[in-house]
């Protein structure tokens, strides 16, 4: 049986979900109700954060106390391109990086529809080139993050394969959205249980990160669904039952392992979208970073966490 805090999350996502699909209020308006999500976790102990320039591109480090400074998590935000940013996804992330005992870089990377594709593969590329000029090496980097910024953790992996610059040593992806084409077959069988998504949301979040730049929604640039897995690092995809993007979640998974990728596919019973957020509340959401922390070790070759 799933927790009190589980079921309280979920009442909170739906919640923001009535208040952000609100028609007469504005875009501003709606990003400044998603940012209040942040609420749904509680602050780590023991992490500071440092805004940072890396490469034009705004980011911001959470460094957890005594953390090692030579591997990083590099985060990718989620939000569909179009809002959130790196503050909702602070407090979360800060739980990561703590229990896998590093660094973590959240991008700020430009969003749509003020930025349309490939404005934000490009702003995550440019910060993982700015951890190597600070002499990162690219086997002490994780791509990680969650819905968009599950896709675009993977997204950069592909792009950076393309152009002969060394791979990220491993990729965490929660909560994916990979399929903007919006065909998957749990969008409608999980429609009552996601509190956060709705099929016509993702659908606007696509329109407005591609329309007009003649990139369509199948194209493997933009669809990890669609693109060339081969020889990419080890993978993590993590989602939540009670999601509607759950069967492409599983269906990247085994096409990625069909690719010869060592892959590893997890679920939070009852987990909504996004629900890496509740990290320090939902004893659930603890665990699942737990099982998360341990996998960025192991292919980050970092020891075992302390008790």
């Amino acid at each position: 049986m799933s927790s009190i805090q589980l079921k309280q999350m979920a009442e909170f996502y739906n919640e923001a979900r009535s208040r952000f699909l609100n028609s007469n209020i504005g875009l501003a308006t709606q990003r400044d109700v998603v940012e209040r999500l942040h609420l749904a976790g509680a602050e780590p102990e023991g992490v500071t954060y440092a805004e940072v320039d890396a490469n034009g591109v705004p980011s911001l480090w959470c460094i957890p106390e005594n953390c090692d400074k030579d591997h990083v998590l590099l985060h990718m935000h989620a939000g569909g391109s179009v809002v959130w940013s790196i503050h909702t996804d602070r407090k979360a992330v800060g739980h990561l990086a703590k229990a896998v005992g590093v660094r973590a870089l959240l991008v700020g990377f430009r969003r749509a529809p003020e930025h349309k594709y490939p404005a934000q593969i490009e702003d995550v590329e440019k910060a993982y080139r700015w951890l190597l000029e600070q002499g990162i090496r690219p086997q002490n980097i994780a791509s990680i993050g969650h819905s968009i910024g599950g896709n675009l953790a993977v997204n950069l992996a592909v792009t950076l394969r393309a152009k002969g610059v060394a791979l990220p040593a491993a990729i965490l992806s929660v909560s994916p959205w990979y399929d903007l084409e919006v065909s998957n077959q749990t969008l409608d069988s999980n429609a009552e249980t996601d509190k956060l998504l709705t099929k016509e949301l993702l659908g606007l979040f696509r329109d407005l990160m591609l329309e007009g730049t003649g990139v369509a929604a199948s194209d493997p640039r933009v669809n990890m669904l669609h693109a060339e897995l081969t020889d990419l690092p080890p993978i993590m995809v993590y989602y939540g039952s009670h999601e509607l993007l759950v069967w492409e979640s599983v269906e990247f998974a085994k096409r990625a392992k069909a690719a010869g990728v060592d892959v590893t596919l997890r679920s939070l019973s009852e987990g909504q979208h996004n629900f890496l957020l509740g990290a320090g509340r939902v004893p659930e959401v603890d665990q699942a970073i737990k099982e998360m922390a341990h996998w960025l070790r192991s292919k980050l070759r970092l020891p075992e966490a302390r008790a």
